[in-house]
């Protein structure tokens, strides 16, 4: 039986604030095998992003085990990359030197100039953004921003991927854009990624499992829902796959029965 990549064993979360403890996340427990993508769904409120700064080192728990190839996570690393639904770009470097400031930092003074500059290349031809390495922030798209990140992201080769709405603020047009290339890269690299996403069509279509969140306080999750649509996936022909509207269905019904609102903490 294959070893899964990352665990999440009773996972316990509380943050305290002027004395009073929320509990945030409560009992989580999930194994994520390589190569899998998972998308996390759920009402707001219900912990998605606590979830994910848990298995990128942000966040420490309060009980239970984070563990990567069996170590425990006890802070953030260049194994797991976080693409953020703001780019995060510095504004005065241009695309190339955004890239670059992340290969530098973890393989500069170890490899060649010829090297590090291959890189960078590499991972912009990856997302399709070579032919703008030379623009900055300002003079590119909101979805050639992201691109951008992405393929930071991408340049620390993380054992896990680690996307917070990516695509969130963007239009539906780009978005759909972007989802074909997350679609490519994870079939072409075989990532290992976690994301949270509020759109049920694009959790289904990105992922082998769906993992739906139970609302916060004290969140778990709720069900998982394997995705058995085919790989290489069309966006043109998922939406009509029964396995796609089955899916579907069972998010959004699960979705619905959760549809009350988290209390406020006193």
């Amino acid at each position: 039986m294959t070893k899964p990549i990352l665990s999440l064993e009773n996972l316990y979360v509380d943050f305290e604030r002027d004395g009073v403890i929320s509990s945030v996340l409560d009992n989580v427990s999930l194994s994520v095998n390589a190569g899998e993508y998972i998308s996390i769904i759920g009402h707001s409120g219900c912990g998605k992003s606590t979830l994910l700064n848990v298995v990128a080192g942000l966040v420490p728990l309060t009980l239970g085990a984070a563990l990567l190839e069996n170590k425990e996570i006890t802070g953030p690393g260049p194994d797991r990359a976080v693409v953020f639904q703001n780019h995060s770009l510095l504004p005065w470097m241009t695309v190339y030197e955004n890239v670059r400031l992340a290969v530098d930092k973890l393989y500069g003074g170890k490899e060649t100039l010829s090297q590090l500059n291959e890189r960078v290349m590499t991972v912009l031809d990856l997302v399709k953004m070579t032919h703008a390495a030379q623009k900055r922030p300002g003079e590119i798209s909101g979805g050639m921003k992201q691109r951008v990140g992405i393929a930071r992201a991408l340049a620390m080769e993380p054992k896990v991927l680690l996307l917070d709405e990516p695509f969130g603020a963007l239009d539906a047009l780009t978005r759909g854009h972007l989802q074909d290339t997350v679609m490519a890269l994870h079939s072409r690299i075989k990532a290992t990624v976690l994301m949270i996403t509020h759109d049920v069509d694009e959790a289904v279509l990105l992922a082998d499992r769906v993992v739906m969140m139970t609302n916060g306080p004290k969140a778990t999750i709720g069900k998982i829902v394997d995705v058995k649509c085919p790989r290489p996936r069309s966006r043109l022909t998922a939406f009509n796959d029964p396995e796609f509207v089955r899916c579907r269905a069972e998010i959004v019904s699960f979705l619905q029965a959760n549809d009350v609102a988290a209390p406020v903490p006193a």
